[in-house]
């Protein structure tokens, strides 16, 4: 097969380049709707749920998890050049996560673009585009129209102007779906995932906040005639305490400090963290090159999140966690909790909204609120009794064991994906196709 030279690599002869502005139907962002005087009049923005969702790259790093912002009807019509139905190309063009590609996701609501984003339609298949843009000849591309330095950016105008390959279609449609195979294989795990951290919460509440955990004889604590006492988290099981999750029988802050080390460290700062989930790993230190938050060492048995107010960043390091221990570093933005008993517990406390809630009350600070070591200590601990805690990890272990299986599949999965996806996008791997131009 013969190759010819492309503006960011090399490509097929057999395949073409356009412009974007001659191979696209749309492209387009949030201020295409007007100036922003009449953006200012017109779109309001709400955190209950209102008549359409705004999509934002925030929303899209939470998962889609639900903590949408808002806007009603009369924005949404006023917004008509952004309005979104699911499956379209978004790429962050304004900040420091400048060429972020991710698709619009169908959430059976109504919904419309938020700002420093461009909206992308193809005149192909637009699975295919989306994973082009991902690839490192895509971002290459993206990369050469970036303007400004304290505030990366590109305008619609230059990126119009760049160049596409143009596969032939069917070919698009084969690279297209091998590509989304894997990522949906990827996201049925995370779909299972969410199903089994929903269950270890509904079981975390029935025992630890409605104290409904089965008593000798397998009843219902609580509502079977269970003694309760006076406690500072109010009435709570003869037999349980009341610590502080900074320093407790189950609990001991994690302290700062880094033991010198040879080679490289995977730096995680917060930002490559939403939920449980690492989002990035390309940050690499030396023990003499690093950030000066490049401070903390992940170890076996503990729990991590980030610091600061209104953030879901957490972290969960096992024994089999080899990985991360071996690895890592974290950053001073995160707190951990050495757990000496009841890791699981500790995990599914620091999942509850209860543990969100009492972090967010006790952070502070002027430019950037978040919680300090002192004020970890400000956050009470339920500590049960060991029966009722063993019995807690020993039905957990599986839910726990099973999310960090899949976890590990997806990353299986994702570096598959991300070595093929190069090689398919510049044609150095062909699909082949049988004579109905299907994947053979």
């Amino acid at each position: 097969m013969s190759f010819k030279e492309f503006r960011f690599g090399k490509m097929p002869t057999h395949w073409e380049s356009k412009r974007i502005i001659d191979y696209t139907e749309i492209v387009t962002d949030y201020v295409a709707n007007g100036s922003f005087a009449s953006l200012k009049e017109n779109v309001t923005y709400f955190e209950d749920p209102n008549y359409a969702v705004l999509i934002r790259l925030t929303d899209y790093n939470r998962g889609f998890d639900g903590q949408f912002v808002y806007i009603d009807e009369h924005a949404y019509n006023f917004l008509s050049k952004t309005q979104l139905f699911g499956g379209e190309i978004i790429i962050s063009n304004v900040g420091a996560n400048v060429g972020t590609v991710f698709k619009v996701p169908y959430l059976r609501k109504k919904m419309n673009l938020g700002p420093n984003s461009i909206m992308v339609k193809t005149k192909g298949n637009d699975d295919f585009y989306f994973y082009w843009f991902s690839s490192p000849n895509g971002q290459e591309s993206i990369k050469s129209i970036l303007s400004g330095s304290a505030q990366p950016k590109f305008n619609k105008t230059s990126f119009r102007n760049l160049e596409l390959p143009i596969p032939p279609y069917k070919e698009q449609n084969a690279i297209a779906h091998i590509l989304s195979t894997l990522d949906d294989k990827i996201e049925v795990n995370n779909q299972i995932n969410k199903t089994l951290e929903n269950m270890a919460q509904a079981i975390f509440k029935q025992w630890f906040v409605d104290f409904e955990f089965p008593n000798e004889d397998g009843e219902p604590y609580k509502s079977s005639g269970g003694e309760m006492v006076e406690s500072e988290l109010g009435m709570i099981p003869k037999g349980w305490e009341v610590g502080n999750l900074a320093e407790s029988k189950l609990t001991k802050i994690v302290k700062s400090g880094m033991t010198e080390f040879s080679g490289e460290k995977i730096y995680l700062a917060t930002a490559d963290v939403e939920n449980s989930n690492i989002l990035s790993k390309s940050t690499k230190v030396t023990h003499n090159e690093r950030p000066s938050r490049a401070n903390m060492r992940p170890r076996e048995n503990t729990v991590w999140f980030a610091k600061m107010k209104d953030s879901r960043k957490l972290i969960r390091v096992s024994k089999k966690s080899k990985e991360l221990i071996d690895n890592y570093i974290f950053s001073t933005g995160f707190a951990g909790i050495n757990v000496k008993e009841g890791l699981n517990y500790i995990w599914s406390f620091i999942c509850s909204e209860d543990f969100d809630t009492r972090k967010n009350n006790l952070c502070n600070g002027t430019t950037m609120q978040a919680i300090n070591n002192s004020n970890i200590s400000n956050i009470p601990l339920l500590l049960p009794n060991e029966e009722i805690l063993k019995k807690y990890e020993d039905i957990t272990d599986y839910l726990f064991e099973s999310e960090y299986l899949r976890k590990k599949e997806n990353e299986k999965l994702a570096e598959i994906r991300d070595t093929l996806l190069p090689k398919l996008m510049s044609g150095e791997i062909r699909v082949p196709l049988d004579s109905e131009g299907d994947v053979s």
